[in-house]
């Protein structure tokens, strides 16, 4: 059996990780809260905003968290078209969920359909970035962990979803992606924590790429898509700061004439 560390960098991986999971979650939830202030091409094209925030902020959580695994014994690789993939997934699923709840007529269904789809679509996500590890050994998992892993994606997505419907004040968007942050990290090790590997040293060289060869640098380019869109989203009007600033400009505009 091969000890495994999750946290080989100490807290610096868990730490970056739980950051950039806040930082997805905040995003989203603001974009969700400007896309249901608006119709039409604008809902939409904030649906879309939030949901590659969510589903960016997931996957780099994942995978800074993974730069800190190591197992003894063995070096570790990764399947770059099955981390692609993973990507992908998160992308997708939670696209689809975040516009169940935008374009939802009973927002109650929306929510359960939506928080459902993306909690698992949440845990494919990491178990097929789990799958795209290749190291000398064998990977198995404690069915409980599992199934508890795949419980906290899906309460966490549906809290999520809950949040964006109905919380609107910057403070408490901050407060909520925080917490959504602390329930995504959760998700991630405890299903790190189901995992045992049974080490069968070799001296053949593992296929794919190394973490900082492939993951690091992927992350990093997500992250800062992540800060950069919120730098973008912190600058643009609300609605509300639109409306006012129409209502002012009538006046002006009666005056001129």
């Amino acid at each position: 059996m091969g000890h495994m560390d999750h946290a080989a960098f100490g807290w610096l991986t868990p730490a970056l990780s739980y950051a950039m999971a806040c930082t997805g979650a905040a995003l989203g939830l603001r974009c969700t809260v400007r896309a249901l202030a608006t119709t039409g091409r604008a809902r939409r094209n904030w649906l879309v905003t939030a949901a590659s925030a969510i589903g960016t902020g997931i996957w780099t959580m994942h995978f800074v968290a993974m730069l800190g695994f190591r197992v003894s014994g063995t070096d570790i690789r990764y399947d770059v078209p099955l981390t692609i993939l993973s990507l992908v997934v998160a992308m997708v699923v939670v696209c689809a969920g975040v516009f169940a709840v935008g374009y939802g007529k009973d927002r109650n269904r929306a929510l359960l359909i939506g928080g459902l789809t993306t909690g698992l679509g949440v845990a494919a996500m990491h178990y097929l970035g789990m799958a795209a590890v290749r190291l000398h050994g064998h990977v198995s998992y404690d069915p409980a962990l599992v199934g508890l892993s795949v419980v906290i994606a899906v309460v966490a997505a549906t809290a999520a979803l809950w949040a964006g419907l109905n919380i609107r004040s910057p403070l408490a968007v901050t407060l909520a992606s925080l917490v959504m942050g602390a329930a995504v990290s959760s998700m991630h090790y405890s299903g790190m924590f189901a995992v045992s590997v049974r080490v069968d040293p070799s001296g053949t060289s593992l296929p794919g790429a190394t973490a900082m060869q492939f993951i690091f640098p992927l992350a990093v380019g997500l992250g800062s898509y992540l800060f950069i869109t919120s730098a973008f989203v912190a600058l643009s009007p609300t609605a509300d700061e639109r409306a006012a600033s129409a209502t002012a400009q009538r006046p002006v505009e009666k005056a001129a004439r």
